[in-house]
Order: C-alpha cells, then structure tokens, then sequence
C-alpha cells in the first residue's frame, strides 16, 4: 500500500506520466514537422522588378524640315489611350517640350479618358468631332505649341505602317491630311492586297534594331536614309 501510494505521489508532483511522456514526445515531433514542411512548401518569393513598358513606334519630321499638314506619324499597338499614351510623351516631352493636352476625333477611340499621368505630370485629353481628322493626334506643349501627328491604325500590317511613317516623315511629300494618308494607302493595299513580310534588315529597322535613337533627338543610328526621317521605337 506504502508502495502504491509513493508512486502516486512521485507522479502527482511531477506532473507527468510515462504515458503523458509519450504523448508530449510526439506532439514535439509532429510539430517540428510541421515547421519543417511550412518552411518548405512556402518559400519567400523573389522579388519581381516591374517590366517597363514598350517605347513608343514614331516616326518625326526632323528640325528645318518642311512641316506641312502633320508633324509626324504614330503606330500604337491598342485603341487603349490610357496606355499608349505616357509612352508616346515620355518621348516627346524632351524633344517638344512638355505635352500638357492632347486632343483625338473619337470615332477610333472607344474610350477618352479626361486626364493621364504621365511621367512627373498629367495630360488632360479632349475630343472633337469636326474639328480633328478621325486619323489625327493634336498634342500642345507647354508653351502652346501645336502638333499634329497621323495614327496609323493599331492593326495595320508592318510593311504599310512603314510606308504610311516614311511618307509622312518626308519633307518632300505633299500636304496632305491624315485621312488622306490612311486612304491612299488602303487603295494601294487594294491592288496589291497582300502585306508581305519585310526583309530582315527593314524588321529590323521597324522593330526597335538599328534606328531606335534616344529621346534626346540627336541623330539617326540606323542605315542611312532620308534626312528628314526620325524613327524611335519601332
């Protein structure tokens, strides 16, 4: 009886039993498990660098060129202004000078957003409906400078983008209106319907290679052609 009740005793005081023991043994383990598969199942995730936006695809007259009725031509990549957009001021700004407005015709633009940030600034963007060519961008800079540039249609095929770009940027051409431009090209393209791949060297050239030129405006890196033709993130 002295026997039992020492053991009881000594079990009482500490709290534990070889039972109690095991128990607490396993849950140590299987808890330690669980760090080790948490550890491995949800590692840290690397941190992801934001993926810049593609330059803008501009073709520009260059300085002492004669201007006429555009100043240049711009192929954007969507009917989505709030996203083509900065890209296209980001190259302007320096070379125009800050763009402050810009004012499409909405028949090809489904939506026209009031204003756009930019780098550093906002855009406040208008519409018109008789005043612009339904084919125009008019921007105005800071200081009120005015220009006007031809949109070559998002979905237009990479050999008549460029036809439409060197036309406009070529101080030799007639003055002609952005729709103007649009049509003779679609009359052209219904001779000869079939948009053919360029060579490499051109889908070079038109696709960000050798004519890509920095923001600044200091010359023309690609094959030599036109002096009037400024061609930056094609």
């Amino acid at each position: 009886m002295g026997s039992t009740e020492g053991i009881s005793h000594t079990g009482c005081h500490a709290g534990s039993s070889p039972a109690k023991d095991d128990t607490r043994a396993a849950a140590q383990v299987a808890r330690r498990r669980v760090r080790i598969m948490s550890a491995t199942l949800y590692p840290t995730l690397p941190h992801r660098e934001p993926v810049a936006a593609p330059a803008a695809r501009l073709a520009l007259k260059t300085d002492g060129a004669s201007r006429g009725l555009l100043d240049g031509a711009w192929w954007p990549r969507s009917r989505d202004l709030l996203s083509e957009l900065p890209a296209l001021t980001d190259v302007l700004d320096p070379l125009w000078g800050r763009i402050t407005r810009i004012a499409v015709n909405p028949e090809h633009w489904p939506v026209i957003p009031r204003k756009i940030p930019v780098s550093g600034h906002i855009v406040k963007v208008g519409w018109f409906t008789s005043e612009i060519d339904p084919h125009k961008l008019l921007l105005l800079s800071y200081g009120t400078s005015r220009w006007d540039l031809l949109v070559v249609p998002p979905e237009t095929g990479a050999q008549s983008a460029a036809r439409l770009m060197a036309a406009v940027s070529d101080h030799d051409g007639p003055p002609l209106t952005a729709s103007a431009y649009i049509a003779a090209e679609a009359a052209r393209h219904a001779v000869s319907p079939t948009d053919q791949a360029l060579d490499p060297g051109e889908a070079w050239e038109y696709e960000g290679g050798a004519s890509a030129v920095s923001a600044a405006g200091t010359g023309q890196t690609g094959p030599p052609g036109p002096a009037s033709r400024l061609i930056i993130g094609m």
